[in-house]
């Protein structure tokens, strides 16, 4: 089973600022599912997204 991540530990992790994760997850390029009010990124996901960002 995959671990998940916040928004802002996925920020955290790649050095980058929370608003932009959430503007990868508005425009479908980082896939997150929404438990409750809360975001969050399985890590098998995150690392296909860094996969094909470099």
């Amino acid at each position: 089973m995959d671990n998940y991540y916040t928004p802002q530990q996925v920020a955290e992790k790649l050095q980058i600022n929370i608003r932009t994760v959430y503007k990868w997850i508005r425009e479908g390029k980082l896939k997150a599912i929404k438990v409750g009010d809360l975001w969050r990124i399985s890590e098998t996901e995150l690392k296909r997204f860094v996969e094909n960002k470099s």
